[in-house]
């Protein structure tokens, strides 16, 4: 099955996005993440943003909800922050916790550095907390 593309406006601009699902164990737990890939006007053709987001911290995996519009917002507004151009022709700028986490704000989930299923560790973003 074909991952559906979705658009969404900001600012006057239509930017074309897709997520994937997935959980990984982070320190023995399981958590929802969430792997945005964004292109801006030019499509497939135009520079590529591309982000991994892990769930709020928890215990468990406890949804598989896909990320609102406002969490896309999140990844975008960040992206175009850091330096993301998407006029841009071929190429990918990627987001991640280390360079690009204090741009980043939405609800329910943290910018990680870039995850895939069955990695584990401490993210970016946890290894700060614990100091």
């Amino acid at each position: 099955m074909r991952a559906r593309l979705r658009r969404i406006h900001i600012d006057g601009h239509t930017f074309t996005w897709r997520a994937a699902l997935h959980t990984v164990q982070v320190n023995g737990f399981y958590r929802r993440a969430v792997h945005v890939r964004a292109w801006g006007p030019g499509g497939k053709t135009s520079q590529k943003l591309e982000a991994d987001l892990l769930s709020a911290p928890g215990p468990y995996v406890v949804d598989n909800g896909y990320p609102t519009p406002a969490d896309v917002r999140a990844v975008i507004v960040c992206g175009l922050k850091s330096g993301w151009q998407p006029e841009q022709r071929g190429g990918t700028f990627v987001l991640s916790d280390r360079e690009h986490g204090a741009n980043f704000a939405a609800t329910g989930f943290q910018l990680t550095d870039p995850v895939r299923p069955g990695e584990s560790g401490p993210t970016t973003h946890e290894a700060r907390q614990r100091g």
